[in-house]
């Protein structure tokens, strides 16, 4: 019923969805823990079980796995059986819980709630002072990062992105110039150097921990045609020096994006292929309505993409820049041969080959 304008009706529905938004946030936090500590892949692999086998099993003090089951089960994440109780994760929930499961591991992503509500403080601070929190406050997003890549990126590279452009996997086969800039720890890199030997990478990126890291990695593996290096992407001066180029959501990140992309652009050989994977999604906020993690991604690039930008004083883009920014953007670095693609499985990206 609607009196004065004011529908009662509409009011209790969307009071009921600020709950659920509760009991949600809350869960997406104990999700997280729950595959930081290995719950989900222990009880995966157990039958019903009692607290105490739970706890013994996972190597982890009983008391608290009491209270995180009550949120599991609360949550209809786990069943409970008070008759034996027993706590048992049912296989179809596993399925989008388990390391086992990746790509579809969806309590891998949970991981970026807490990490970013660790700075929630410098955000609200930022909204009222302005600038950004910077890239040194988030101590743990290169090892989300990288867990992310790794089942996103990595299981679908090979079968997949690259065949995205024809006639790129012969040419990495017979040899040619690699580079990724934003690199991270160079996961996707060094499963490109090791599966093209003749080929030779270079992986780029302004984070020193994040290089570091790839070059131990590197050595690790024995990898001789792939080499890291720290370098701002927009101080890139290189000239016609690569066949293909590579981005795997990092532009968006960038704070000045429009001077990476010309950088790019310039650093490829005259037929060379900057591949960009970045964010789907409109330049349009009503256009996104129906993206089913519309409001992640948004949240994602407020607390992290658009302020770590403007941090350094940059453009603060966004992850949620969209395709028709991303197209103008590419056009204006002198990209005018853009075909866009999608992936079946991959809801998140957008696959842009840009041909010079």
């Amino acid at each position: 019923m609607s009196t004065n304008g004011f529908n009662e009706q509409k009011a209790e529905a969307f009071t009921e969805k600020m709950v659920d938004v509760l009991n949600y946030g809350s869960l997406a936090l104990m999700t997280s823990i729950g595959h930081r500590t290995g719950l989900f892949d222990t009880m995966a692999e157990l039958p019903p079980a009692p607290i105490s086998q739970i706890a013994k099993a996972a190597d982890l003090h009983e008391r608290y796995v009491r209270e995180w089951l009550g949120a599991m089960v609360t949550g209809r994440v786990i069943e409970y059986d008070p008759l034996t109780d027993t706590y048992h994760l049912p296989k179809e929930h596993a399925a989008a819980l388990t390391r086992t499961a990746a790509p579809n591991n969806i309590a891998a992503f949970t991981q970026y709630i807490g990490l970013l509500g660790s700075v929630e403080d410098g955000i609200v601070e930022s909204f009222r002072r302005g600038g950004g929190v910077p890239y040194a406050a988030f101590p743990r997003f290169q090892d989300v990062m990288a867990e992310d890549s790794g089942q996103s990126v990595l299981p679908a590279l090979l079968d997949h992105i690259l065949p995205l452009v024809p006639g790129l996997t012969e040419q990495l086969q017979q040899g040619i110039e690699v580079l990724d800039l934003g690199c991270g720890r160079g996961l996707a890199l060094m499963l490109m150097a090791q599966t093209f030997p003749n080929s030779r990478f270079t992986g780029y990126d302004f984070s020193e921990n994040g290089v570091a890291a790839a070059q131990v990695e590197a050595r690790q593996r024995g990898l001789t045609n792939i080499r890291f290096a720290v370098q701002d992407a927009a101080l890139l001066d290189e000239l016609e020096r690569f066949d293909l180029i590579t981005t795997f959501d990092a532009i968006h990140d960038q704070a000045k994006p429009a001077a990476v992309l010309r950088n790019i652009y310039r650093a490829l050989k005259p037929d060379g292929v900057y591949l960009m994977q970045d964010i789907a999604g409109s330049s349009h906020v009503h256009h996104n309505l129906d993206h089913p993690i519309g409001p992640f991604l948004y949240t994602i690039s407020t607390m992290h993409c658009m302020t770590v930008s403007l941090a350094y004083e940059g453009e603060g883009l966004g992850a949620m820049w969209g395709r028709e920014k991303a197209l103008e953007m590419l056009a204006e670095a002198g990209f005018t041969r853009v075909e866009v693609k999608e992936l079946a499985h991959d809801i998140q990206n957008h696959y842009y080959i840009n041909q010079k």
